[in-house]
């Protein structure tokens, strides 16, 4: 996988004001309601990893010359995907597989290249584009304790099927209508939790709720460095309830020059994994989301 960002054109863009604005309600309109067609507007979802990458997407355009504007921490997939519909947004980073299923909910589809091709044909009418995936990838994973793992001998998500009934699972309000939660959990797994404690998406409320034993079960994001650092184990999806969750920029057509396609095409084929635990990890620590993406670019840059 490449390892370094070529971003075009910024010789010939160097001249051009830059502007990124951020804060207050994450959806709002210019003062006079009017949006300029010259600025992208970069947003992202309600949880830390997906205002960084959109932060990732938004410093290295504005690198580049080109005029951004953020609005992030907009809400779940159901909110922001509607602003990037309508237009109140240009550009967010998306995970291909958790994005296929919201649009085609009884997708199964695990090869990546048929997702991206499934995702094209089903936004493309819809004037979206959907750009290179990256290598870095952070799907919903089942964790547990390790005291918990060890005393009912659990390695996939399988085994829990005997014991489901006596354990209570954490993870976010969505998942009670998604087939990617409890819906699925039910259907392909055959698992009735004794409770569904509502917290969030794979954050902090699910890891104290883990460690101060309100929750013996919780959902997880695989690029979480806290599963590791706590003694958390993940079990294995072995019947493939979760899909792909590669890193995938999603804009629309009418904001989606060659010369961004370029520079976003570019993040992707830099980032790994890796890379996401260690930003995570830095955002754990109290890091700034802007100055973990800076940095992040600074060494990434050609």
């Amino acid at each position: 996988m490449r390892k370094k960002i070529i971003l075009a054109g910024l010789a010939a863009t160097a001249a051009l004001a830059l502007t990124a604005c951020a804060g207050g309600d994450p959806m709002s309109s210019d003062g006079d309601g009017s949006k300029d067609s010259s600025t992208i507007i970069v947003g992202s979802a309600d949880f830390s990893e997906s205002q960084l990458l959109a932060t990732i997407y938004s410093h290295a355009l504005q690198n580049a010359g080109v005029k951004v504007e953020e609005k992030l921490n907009i809400g779940s997939r159901e909110v922001y995907l509607q602003a990037l519909r309508d237009g109140s947004i240009d550009l967010l980073p998306e995970y291909n597989g958790y994005l296929l299923s919201e649009l085609d909910p009884k997708t199964s589809e695990t090869d990546r290249d048929a997702i991206r091709a499934q995702l094209e044909e089903k936004l493309a009418p819809e004037g979206i584009l959907v750009l290179d995936q990256a290598e870095a990838e952070n799907t919903d994973v089942l964790v547990v304790n390790a005291d918990v793992a060890k005393q009912h001998s659990l390695v996939n998500i399988s085994d829990l099927q005997p014991v489901a009934g006596d354990l209570v699972l954490a993870g976010p309000a969505e998942w009670k209508s998604r087939h990617i939660g409890l819906p699925g959990l039910e259907e392909v797994y055959g698992l009735k939790f004794k409770e569904f404690k509502v917290l969030d998406a794979g954050g902090p409320l699910t890891l104290a709720a883990l460690q101060n034993g309100q929750a013996q079960v919780g959902d997880m994001f695989s690029s979480d460095p806290a599963i590791g650092e706590n003694g958390l184990v993940s079990l294995v999806d072995d019947k493939g309830l979760f899909l792909p969750a590669n890193i995938i920029p999603v804009i629309r057509k009418d904001a989606a020059t060659d010369q961004v396609k370029e520079i976003l095409n570019g993040i992707s084929a830099a980032l790994t994994t890796e890379d996401l635990m260690a930003m995570n990890g830095k955002i754990a620590a109290g890091d700034d989301i802007g100055a973990i993406a800076d940095d992040w670019l600074d060494q990434h840059k050609s």
